[in-house]
């Protein structure tokens, strides 16, 4: 039985979909204001990935920010770049590779106030050099753990209530 907080699918357009989604146990301001602080990424990404943003902080998020990372994957250095594309402040964002790994990367970072606090849903769009083979041999993988790390890194900060209600 498959217990992961993270689910595929395979798109008709050839590319995967990931998703997820989590209730965390605060409102929808903080939580948001957590998402908006770049800064945040690297706590949220394993170590393993050796992600850093070298985007000079602080850096303020909105529609047209660029934001710089590096990281490594597979003990291969990479360099990503990202556009947020949307930004709804307090509802949504979308963050879309420009140059890194992928042939396709958006993610949608969605929040919904509900009564146990604040429902965040990630839904990322993605397309691999290699197609579904590296998809399904390497990079489902690799995104199952990275997005596994990330959720119950965020369970622990806001059930620690670190982010204030």
């Amino acid at each position: 039985m498959n217990t992961s907080p993270v689910s595929f699918s395979d798109l008709p357009s050839g590319s995967f979909r990931l998703a997820t989604k989590q209730i965390l146990p605060a409102a929808i301001e903080p939580v948001f204001d957590f998402f908006a602080d770049a800064g945040q990424l690297e706590r949220i990404t394993p170590p393993w990935v050796n992600f850093r943003v070298t985007t000079p902080m602080p850096i303020e998020i909105q529609k047209g920010t660029l934001i710089d990372y590096r990281l490594r994957l597979r003990f291969v250095p990479i360099r990503w770049r990202t556009l947020i594309s949307d930004w709804t402040p307090t509802s949504q964002f979308v963050d879309e590779q420009l140059k890194g790994p992928y042939r396709l990367w958006r993610h949608l970072h969605e929040f919904e106030e509900c009564e146990e606090g604040t429902l965040v849903r990630d839904s990322v769009e993605y397309r691999v050099p290699g197609g579904k083979l590296i998809e399904r041999l390497f990079v489902r993988r690799d995104l199952r753990r990275i997005f596994e790390y990330r959720y119950s890194q965020l369970a622990e900060i806001f059930t620690a209530r670190e982010v204030q209600s």
